[in-house]
């Protein structure tokens, strides 16, 4: 049923193929069955479509009437519904801004190890104590 249906008219867009490899990939999987390789890509096209609409129509898109990835991204991270995808499509960033997020967190790093070291000095010099009252 996925094959070409007069002529030129796909049921599907994405290669069904790729998506038997994707499939496959699971352990859990050892066979496919032609229906549920349909099944499955008709409903990826599906949920792509949701997410690029919903991404267009509460992002920036209409302003541009272009999709961006910061529309996709934005709408992973703020809606909860596609909040599963936000490691997926995570907001970019520049890279001066993440190497000073790195130097902040090696600094904050730093500083948590040193308050740790503090504290378990402390923590021998009380038990120092005990046992000299003892």
């Amino acid at each position: 049923a996925a094959r070409l249906s007069g002529g030129e008219n796909r049921l599907v867009s994405l290669p069904l193929s790729r998506i038997r490899v994707i499939m496959k990939s699971s352990p859990e999987v050892s066979s496919i069955n032609q229906d549920a390789l349909f099944l499955t890509a008709k409903a990826t096209e599906l949920f792509v479509q949701y997410l690029a609409t919903y991404s267009y129509k509460h992002g920036r898109g209409k302003e541009k009437n272009a999709l961006t990835y910061s529309d996709l991204s934005h709408t992973a991270e703020e809606c909860e519904t596609f909040q599963f995808l936000a490691d997926i499509l995570p907001k970019k960033i520049l890279a001066s801004k993440y190497l000073k997020m790195l130097e902040k967190e090696k600094r904050d790093g730093e500083v948590g190890e040193d308050d740790e070291e503090d504290e378990d000095e402390e923590d021998e010099d009380e038990t120092v104590d005990e046992d000299v009252g003892s």
